[in-house]
């Protein structure tokens, strides 16, 4: 067997052989739903994503004589280190055929990166922030992930551990059937909720969706705040992240929890068009167009991509009238049979809890963040 090398992603050819891995990787796994190819170029491309206007970062490509045998990307991320006060590089886009010396391999080339780039730490994976996808999946790999999250074989476990990573936090999705209903004491508040309180839920308007998600994000940014690892998008990074979103974007499944008159709240449900995406297999196009048309009836289940109430209302019970008001969004749109919500930190017990107590809620998949220390 021949040696393992690393080399670094300089040019468009390893670029493309970088995109192109998880095709053989995952060639014969039926729940592994293929990304975009153009829009994963984009991403990893300084100069072509806003993302890396406060970033940088490097690719590395492990080979076996000519054969591409696994991945990593190295990323600084220097709005997380400054909104979080901390000095931290990450891991990403990894992915590695079941071979620990070229994963170990992999692993030592980006941390010698990210040890001259005068981190103190490494955490991972992030693809390339908790703005995008994260988390290795650990729990639940008998059905395909939801829309922009992650996936990967169960043996990934293994190798990150083997390479000193522990644990530094797990997140969590729950997957409801439309029949589902909350626990009793859910109701309870939402009654208590809409007595006390002047609430509402406003969806957002259609004839001027620019400014509704703008806001969206803004109101979103003061609910998350304080919460680990998050880092605030740069408006270009929304205008980017947004274009990507238009064309499954349902204001059913959206919208901004208004109390007395003041937006305290948002959430954001997409169309789970994971179906679609494997039918892509990594392309756009007229193609692509086509079999939107053709196949978006397969598609029958949202993701809960965003939800988050303002710090100082966050007492006040408002996720319940959330989730009463998708309830009843739910009774009006019978394609969608499921709703996968997270992911959710594990100790966000508030959310957690209205999931599992007496509702019956077990998350369906764990993701892991893992940390290692480079000093």
């Amino acid at each position: 067997m021949a040696a393992v090398s690393i080399q670094e992603v300089q040019s468009r050819k390893d670029l493309k052989r970088f995109i192109n891995l998880p095709w053989d990787i995952y060639a014969d796994d039926p729940f592994w739903v293929p990304p975009i190819k153009p829009m994963q170029k984009r991403l990893l491309t300084p100069g072509k994503h806003p993302f890396w206007q406060k970033a940088e970062g490097r690719l590395f490509l492990a080979r076996r004589g000519d054969q591409v045998v696994g991945r990593i990307a190295a990323v600084v991320n220097h709005a997380l280190n400054d909104y979080q006060k901390e000095n931290g590089g990450a891991w990403g886009f990894f992915e590695c055929r079941r071979d620990p010396e070229a994963a170990m391999a992999l692993f030592m080339a980006a941390e010698a990166w990210l040890r001259r780039a005068g981190v103190e730490f490494c955490r991972g994976p992030l693809n390339p922030s908790t703005n995008y996808e994260v988390g290795l999946l650990v729990e639940g790999f008998d059905t395909p992930p939801a829309f922009m999250m992650t996936y990967n074989p169960a043996y990934y476990l293994e190798m990150v551990r083997a390479c000193g990573y522990r644990k530094e936090k797990d997140l969590l999705s729950f997957r409801f059937h439309r029949d589902w209903q909350p626990p009793q004491w859910g109701w309870a508040v939402l009654e208590r909720v809409e007595k006390r309180w002047n609430v509402v839920v406003r969806p957002p308007d259609p004839k001027h969706l620019d400014d509704e998600i703008k806001l969206m994000n803004q109101i979103y940014h003061e609910c998350w705040a304080d919460n680990w690892g998050f880092v605030p998008m740069s408006a270009e990074e929304l205008e980017y992240s947004a274009k990507d979103l238009y064309f499954i974007f349902d204001p059913n499944f959206a919208g901004f929890v208004v109390l007395n008159g003041e937006t305290v709240g948002v959430f954001l449900m997409l169309p789970d068009i994971s179906p679609l995406l494997k039918r892509f297999n990594g392309a756009l196009g007229l193609g692509a167009l086509l079999k939107k048309k053709l196949y978006w009836s397969e598609i029958n289940s949202l993701r809960g991509l965003m939800m988050g109430i303002k710090k100082e209302y966050q007492q006040f019970g408002l996720p319940a009238v959330v989730v009463a008001h998708v309830m009843r969004a739910l009774q009006k749109n019978p394609q969608y049979q499921h709703m996968e919500l997270g992911w959710n930190l594990e100790d966000n017990e508030g959310i957690n809890r209205l999931y599992q107590d007496d509702g019956g809620g077990l998350p369906c998949k764990r993701y892991r963040i893992f940390r290692k220390p480079l000093a």
